[in-house]
């Protein structure tokens, strides 16, 4: 149970970041969904879902790499961080320099000519975030979780808070004193550009905080190990794209497949991206368990154990998140009021969200598998056939239910991609996972959802009184099948 212990402590810190930092961060969308229409904000869902996809590309899959080559002890580890960086920050002035000399021609094409200052915005953030991605991943690697947690919530405080002095101080400020430098600083024509211009602004602030982690390193970028890093590395970005395929390309064709006009597609998208952040605790939690997971699982690889232990974690993992899918289905018609009421029409699709969610944490575990067997070519088959069946299910029932078809096939994708990454598991990385403990949870925690709303709508209880009771029925379920087990051992 001590490597247990260690992953939930560093899991716990790595949440704290992600939690707090996160859930302070989300206190901004009842801000944005009551300042902004549904349109306005469908532009901020659009362009987070293309974020999505270039901070995968843009990382190359390096931070999984220097996991991977810091453990062999190939080669030495300032060789190894120095080439990885140096290759990191090369690629992405690259890429910010290409954004700015064809600024307009990529604002005619996504269809907003006036405003290349989302690009701009956007590059530069992107750009920042993958230098400083190997950073934060030496920091995790070297159990320095508290300070990667310090930069993260830093981060995300100075972007509320200057998300609050642009769109809410400023309009203020200006409507006091309208021929004041306050009306140099503030344009209310620019809308949504503050909400990009205040994440660059952190983001700039984030790189400076990091500057501890380029202390004594000459960015030399060594080919000799470069290289089989980056053979290691890419595959990864293959897993990573096809899983931003997966987890956004709802958000990014939504605008495109949706059978309206433009400003009602818009709209529409608004609606889905907010209802999609009320699945923000398995987000959170899912992503706190990546961080704190993917180091334990290389550290871990050569016990004698580790194998019984992958599969503990499984299972401790699925009763937390079939909690946190009863914590906030049960308890909907109170996160409701997190999103403005133009917004609340999408809430239907919160359930199927956090299922899919938790499902993407299921294969994270999963995926222990091509990673400690060097087979990541093989793993990124499976991400790449679950980004093929996201396409082609978002093509064909976005068209027929909107974003309830999207929702659906987050979903569907997933399932399907645990499903192949368990089978695969079993032949070239086996593990004996405890599949009807995890099977029962899963199917106790969506029958409790049901069994809520039967005694509300059928029944007439009272709705807290009957999410109270459902949950405390789980509560009681874990404790006797796996708590008291425990206890008694001791």
């Amino acid at each position: 149970m001590k490597p247990l212990r260690q992953l939930i402590s560093q899991t716990a810190i790595y949440g704290l970041s992600s939690i707090v930092g996160r859930f302070l961060n989300y206190l901004l969308v009842p801000l944005y969904t009551y300042i902004f229409n549904t349109s306005e904000y469908g532009v901020v869902s659009e362009f987070y879902a293309y974020a999505g996809f270039f901070s995968v590309v843009l990382v190359l899959g390096l931070e999984t790499g220097y996991f991977r080559f810091r453990q062999q002890q190939k080669f030495a580890l300032p060789a190894i961080y120095s080439s990885a960086l140096g290759f990191l920050v090369l690629f992405n002035l690259v890429f910010l320099t290409s954004v700015v000399i064809w600024q307009q021609p990529l604002a005619i094409w996504l269809s907003y000519p006036q405003h290349t200052d989302y690009l701009l915005c956007f590059a530069g953030i992107l750009a920042l975030d993958a230098i400083t991605a190997l950073p934060f991943a030496q920091l995790r690697a070297e159990n320095r979780a508290w300070r990667f947690a310090g930069i993260k919530i830093t981060e995300i405080i100075i972007t509320i808070l200057l998300n609050v002095f642009f769109l809410v101080c400023c309009p203020k400020l200006v409507a006091l004193w309208p021929q004041s430098e306050w009306s140099l600083l503030y344009n209310p024509n620019l809308g949504v550009t503050y909400i990009f211009l205040a994440n660059l602004i952190a983001s700039i602030i984030k790189l400076l905080l990091l500057t501890p982690q380029f202390y004594g390193i000459r960015l030399q970028i060594n080919p000799i190990v470069l290289m089989p890093m980056l053979r290691y590395s890419l595959p990864m970005v293959v897993i990573g794209f096809a899983g931003m395929i997966n987890e956004m390309l709802d958000r990014a064709i939504l605008k495109v497949l949706l059978p309206y006009d433009v400003l009602t597609n818009l709209s529409l998208l608004g609606i889905y991206g907010a209802c999609y952040k009320l699945s923000i605790l398995m987000s959170l939690f899912v992503q706190a368990f990546r961080y704190a997971g993917e180091p334990f699982f290389f550290a871990y690889a050569g016990r004698e154990d580790a194998k019984r232990t992958y599969a503990l974690v499984m299972q401790y993992f699925v009763m937390a998140g079939v909690f946190i899918f009863l914590l906030v289905t049960l308890y909907l018609d109170f996160f409701q009021y997190f999103i403005g009421a133009e917004f609340r029409a999408g809430l239907r699709v919160v359930p199927i969200l956090l299922l899919a969610n938790l499902c993407l944490g299921i294969y994270i575990n999963l995926s222990v598998w091509y990673k400690l067997s060097d087979r990541t070519g093989l793993g990124a088959w499976v991400s790449l056939a679950g980004a093929g069946l996201t396409i082609l299910l978002n093509v064909l029932w976005i068209p027929e239910w909107g974003y309830l078809g999207s929702a659906w096939a987050t979903l569907a994708c997933y399932f399907f991609m645990v499903c192949a990454s368990w089978l695969l598991g079993q032949i070239y990385y086996p593990v004996k996972y405890p599949l009807g403990r995890i099977c029962f949870y899963v199917i106790l925690g969506v029958a409790l959802y049901f069994a809520k709303l039967y005694l509300v709508t059928e029944q007439g209880w009272n709705v807290w009184l009957s999410a109270t009771l459902c949950l405390m029925f789980y509560l009681l379920m874990v404790g006797i099948t796996d708590i008291r087990p425990l206890l008694i051992r001791k």
